[in-house]
């Protein structure tokens, strides 16, 4: 996979956040979403490449999304499958809140786990306990060996956990263990990531969220040396039954990193609002200032980018 398409997606994440951003705080999750939508599919269609989406925001009826099946890029040059998401954190966009993202994750055809829209129970660590976990233990267990591998205790560890009433049992036992708990509201891509970086403190995400999302932190962290496990949870029948049409046979299978996002694989994403790994986007007058991270499996490379944007040179990028 050539490097140089790493510098042409970031440009797509930094349009959506852009787009995005001017929808901070105004409380209508809807407009943030759709700008940032807009935005990603107009920049695709500069860069050549033939894309399909495999890990989108839902199917074509669904519409503006960018539904699972599109195609994306102008058509011409290599083919590429896509992991999405324009605006992770929607509400927390929103509501004005911290790390809301635009995030891309890139593979060769056939190589990302065509996800069905639904739940995925994740567990997820950076490389210095990449062979410590296993989703067959328990939560405290997990802890325990994580802790080992860190060289660490238990009361040493923090879990990112999503804030949901369906967590009270795992938040009860990962407190009975001993560790530290960083609730979310939203923005478990972000959380995933933030296990491999050593700034932020985290040491592991635990939890269930959306299963695409759970491919789209597989593939970031392939990229810096993680590991990352998901089993599929399904809420009514009708999920199973399209799992089953989208090609997953065990319903009750744990996937592995390497099974979530295969060969080699980039990921993009662009700060929309402040966080704990990027930079939110900043506006000035006549422009704006954005950081994205790029990354790439090959190498292990992780670059920070941060852009400043003319818009008068660029006034399709104003979104005003």
């Amino acid at each position: 996979m050539d490097r140089n398409f790493a510098l042409e997606f970031v440009r797509v994440t930094e349009a959506a956040a852009l787009a995005a951003a001017r929808q901070m705080g105004r409380g209508d999750e809807t407009a943030a979403d759709h700008a940032a939508v807009e935005a990603m599919r107009s920049a695709f269609d500069s860069i050549s490449f033939s894309g399909t989406v495999k890990i989108g925001e839902g199917e074509r009826d669904e519409a503006p999304m960018l539904y699972i099946g599109e195609k994306v890029g102008n058509g011409e040059g290599p083919h590429f499958d896509i992991a999405l998401d324009p605006l992770e954190g929607t509400t927390i966009c929103a509501k004005g809140g911290p790390n809301s993202l635009s995030v891309i994750a890139i593979a060769e055809e056939g190589n990302f786990l065509h996800a069905p829209d639904t739940y995925m129970e994740k567990l997820a660590v950076g490389p210095d306990a990449v062979d410590a976990i296993d989703m067959r233990c328990s939560p405290s267990e997990n802890l325990r060996r994580i802790a080992q591998a860190k060289k660490c205790t238990v009361s040493d560890l923090t879990v990112v956990i999503l804030d949901r009433p369906r967590h009270a049992d795992l938040i009860a036992e990962v407190r009975a263990a001993g560790a530290r708990i960083w609730m979310i509201g939203d923005g478990d891509v972000q959380a995933a990531i933030s296990v491999a970086m050593p700034q932020t403190g985290v040491d592991v995400l635990m939890g269930i969220g959306g299963a695409p999302e759970g491919v789209i932190a597989a593939a970031a962290l392939r990229c810096i040396g993680g590991n990352f496990q998901g089993r599929l949870i399904f809420r009514k029948e009708e999920e199973r039954v399209r799992a089953k049409k989208m090609g997953v046979q065990d319903l009750d299978k744990i996937y592995t990193i390497e099974e979530l996002a295969r060969g080699p694989v980039m990921f993009c994403a662009t700060g929309v609002t402040d966080g704990s790994m990027l930079k939110g986007v900043q506006f000035k007058g006549g422009g704006a200032r954005t950081q994205s991270v790029v990354m790439r499996s090959q190498t292990g490379t992780m670059r920070f980018i941060e852009a400043h944007h003319d818009f008068v040179r660029k006034p399709h990028y104003s979104f005003s």
